[in-house]
């Protein structure tokens, strides 16, 4: 049976719309609750985090009613970033955690990430069987009225996700010397992640992106708007910049010039780096498909492999546990280090990637560039109805797409797993070549609508 409600990445959708509407949330809540709960005679608890979206607010009180209703104890930690909420499930020993936020989307969209009690996303067995206590009634497996759970404020999460961050820094260093601009993307780490960089010493921390209303988040901001990073950055003449998304588990890049430096590059700074001071697990790292093929040109020139795996970090992750590497992420800015955490975590990358800018004694701009990428076009095309990846025309255009390309590149077409999107991507030497299959395979596609 397909999942309803989860995608690749948890729950997500137009907030008060759909999966996303109070009486689905409650449900959720009721059967993850029922899903996690045992008869073992103690208490069960579960951690609540989000960003700053407005519908959190909404959000937030229906899941708490459906835990508490089947006896589970609840945690609300306010604004926390994705990678927080996991840590503090394994610190409080909780059964669950859940974090309430649509990462890099906008404001009108919201979602919910499940952690088991490992600090790790649920598997697809887990989701499934969550989808189907979701269709049972209000009234099965409620707790009774003494068995109700209880729900708190925890105040000093941020506090405690912070000192967790910190200790990951190398302990020799600091960033003394260092101005640094940070974009928090109007989300939840907007008073985390500066915090961290002046805790750890930086000369000037010039934040942006530090004023959430509920509805900004991303907008215009953080790692998918990267313009005010780099505009902030020679404005201050700082020395590097760091853009965040809105639930602080991506990162992107600025050296000093006002590039921007994306993932593939940040990944290939640090797989390189860890194997020059023996810190990699293994002989390479885990990437997705999408990741560009001068990165793994790149490590194949350091003798390291690049694995590849389907898009999203959830998969990526699986891949790294599965046959033992420390080091995995994503083009967008997903980067998994699992010496430190169980998921993503923008602030700890950024401190890695700050660690090898103090060790090599070089500007960010000869740090940062590692390779030179190989053409890479990205085209959306929305839809709506019957997936066009299903269409034999479709699948046809897709394989003479491929051919044309030939040994000299390639091409992924994908659906996105959070949005209606068919996503084109191509790449190749011939950067004329790239444009002309990315353009007129995906006309065709929306054609074929």
């Amino acid at each position: 049976m397909a999942k309803k409600y989860f995608g690749t990445d948890g729950i997500r959708g137009l907030a008060n719309y759909g999966a996303m509407e109070p009486q689905n949330v409650l449900r959720l809540g009721m059967a993850a609750g029922k899903y996690f709960t045992r008869e073992d005679g103690r208490e069960h608890s579960v951690v609540i985090g989000k960003d700053t979206r407005l519908s959190g607010y909404m959000i937030e009180p229906a899941l708490v009613a459906g835990f508490t209703s089947v006896g589970m104890n609840v945690r609300l930690f306010g604004p926390l970033p994705t990678p927080g909420v996991a840590m503090m499930t394994r610190s409080l020993r909780a059964d669950l955690g859940v974090m309430i936020t649509a990462s890099h989307n906008k404001f009108y969209d919201n979602g919910i990430k499940l952690f088991g009690p490992d600090g790790k996303k649920l598997s697809d067995e887990a989701e499934m069987a969550i989808e189907k206590l979701m269709h049972e009634g209000f009234k099965e497996g409620l707790a009774t009225a003494e068995g109700l759970g209880r729900a708190r404020r925890y105040d000093n999460a941020q506090a405690r996700y912070i000192e967790i961050v910190k200790a990951t820094f190398p302990r020799r260093m600091n960033l003394n010397g260092l101005k640094i601009v940070i974009d928090c993307a109007n989300g939840a780490a907007y008073r985390t992640a500066p915090n961290t960089l002046w805790e750890l010493g930086a000369q000037k921390v010039i934040s942006i992106g530090v004023k959430p209303n509920g509805t900004n988040i991303n907008a215009e901001c953080g790692s998918t708007s990267t313009n005010a990073l780099s505009a902030a950055v020679l404005e201050h003449g700082a020395d590097v910049g760091i853009a965040l998304d809105g639930d602080a588990d991506r990162l992107i890049m600025c050296d000093e010039k006002g590039k921007i430096i994306d993932g593939d590059q940040l990944l290939a700074l640090i797989a390189i780096g860890w194997k020059e001071t023996h810190r990699l697990s293994r002989d390479g790292i885990v990437a997705t498909v999408m990741s560009n093929l001068g990165l793994e040109r790149r490590l194949q020139d350091e003798k390291l492999d690049l694995i590849r795996t389907g898009v999203g970090d959830r998969h990526v992750a699986a891949r790294m546990r599965a046959d033992g590497y420390n080091v995995g992420g994503e083009q967008s800015g997903h980067l998994l280090m699992t010496d430190f955490a169980t998921t993503g975590d923008g602030t700890i990358a950024a401190l890695q990637v700050l660690a090898e800018i103090i060790r090599k004694d070089k500007p960010a701009s000869e740090v940062l560039d590692l390779f030179e990428a190989v053409p890479q076009l990205l085209k959306n095309v929305r839809y709506s109805g019957q997936n066009p990846l299903e269409l034999k025309s479709v699948k046809s255009a897709i394989d003479d797409a491929g051919a044309q390309m030939g040994k000299n590149g390639r091409i992924l077409v994908r659906a996105s797993g959070t949005e209606p999107l068919i996503r084109v991507m191509a790449e190749g030497d011939d950067s004329a070549m790239v444009q002309k299959v990315t353009d007129d395979l995906a006309a065709f596609i929306e054609g074929a609508l």
